[in-house]
């Protein structure tokens, strides 16, 4: 009798994840951030994003961290409030995050020259944009 409910249990907790797979194949994690940029100050976001962001991702993809990169500009807008740019970063799998942090450090010294760099070019950006979210996205293909 035990055997029978270790292996409903088992059936249960599994049922959803068969049940998922059976629909669509898991593919790559996207990292995709939606920013407001501040009014008279879209220019100068595009300009850091242009000089910097991209030399970072550049390299990140040089280094097999991420696999492609997006930047998206919005054309309409629901409130005020709404965001004018999101960011993509598109990368292998959950396992690809594992040790990013680190990487990503390495990458910001090569470009930046530094952490204190780093910290300088943030907060100059912080004073012309506002992240509106942040979200990691599991891309699926329908079968």
């Amino acid at each position: 009798m035990k055997r029978f409910y270790t292996l409903a249990v088992f059936v249960l907790l599994l049922a959803p994840a068969l049940f998922a797979q059976e629909h669509y194949t898991e593919g790559p994690i996207w990292r995709v951030t939606l920013i407001r940029v501040k009014p008279t100050h879209m220019d100068d976001y595009l300009t850091a994003l242009q000089t910097t962001t991209k030399s970072v991702y550049e390299e990140s993809k040089k280094q097999g961290m991420v696999i492609d990169y997006k930047v998206f500009l919005k054309e309409t807008k629901n409130s005020p409030d709404d965001w004018d740019i999101c960011i993509a970063v598109e990368y292998k799998n959950h396992a690809a995050l594992d040790g990013l942090s680190a990487k990503g450090e390495m990458v910001r010294d090569k470009i930046l020259g530094g952490k204190a760099p780093a910290q300088q070019l943030s907060e100059k950006r912080a004073e012309i944009r506002e992240i509106v979210s942040s979200e990691l996205l599991q891309e699926v293909f329908l079968k």
